[in-house]
């Protein structure tokens, strides 16, 4: 039920909306599109995940090894909103947002329920613009769709991340140990 974690008073944004084709930093062509039907990019973004330097996981995420990968992506799959970043046929980043809630009728009404966004780029397309395009567009096509609050978590040494999402708009909203939560209203 949204309400349950603190939001900034007024909305970020706004906010481009997928599909675009821009490039980054390294000259690359990058295509970000927004996945309606996850089932049909899904082998491509197992395929990103299983590329992805386990090493530079957070939180647990993305899991190790292509089964647990799949089976992550697919329990989540029907319920996330999905925005993914090609370099001609291969998926080099992908982010979504995941409903927090455990009521399945509230996630048609968008507006009712908290996001939890999680974004990953391939390690050899990191610092080159993508993730924060990406980031752009991703919660460009959750406004559209009507979503008004998205929260995250990131390691609270994670500088690289943590000045991303406050690029975007994000707020600090409280701290844990080792994690920084972080909110955003759209």
């Amino acid at each position: 039920m949204a309400g349950t974690r603190p939001y900034p008073d007024g909305p970020a944004g706004p906010f481009p909306s997928p599909p675009t084709t821009v490039e980054d930093r390294e000259g690359r062509s990058i295509e970000i599109r927004a996945t309606n039907d996850f089932e049909e990019t899904l082998a491509d973004v197992v395929e990103m995940y299983v590329a992805f330097d386990p090493t530079d996981r957070a939180q647990g995420i993305p899991p190790t090894g292509e089964s647990r990968i799949r089976n992550w992506l697919e329990t989540i799959a029907e319920e996330s909103v999905n925005v993914v970043a090609y370099h001609g046929d291969d998926v080099v980043a992908h982010a979504m947002l995941v409903p927090d809630t455990d009521d399945p009728s509230a996630i048609e009404d968008h507006s009712d329920v908290e996001w939890e966004l999680a974004i990953f780029v391939l390690q050899e397309f990191q610092r080159a613009g993508i993730g924060t395009k990406l980031l752009e567009h991703l919660l460009g096509h959750a406004g559209d769709i009507g979503i008004e609050q998205v929260w995250l978590t990131v390691e609270r040494w994670n500088n690289p991340a943590i000045a991303l999402y406050e690029r975007v708009g994000f707020e600090a909203t409280g701290t844990e140990s080792f994690e920084q939560e972080m909110a955003i209203r759209l």
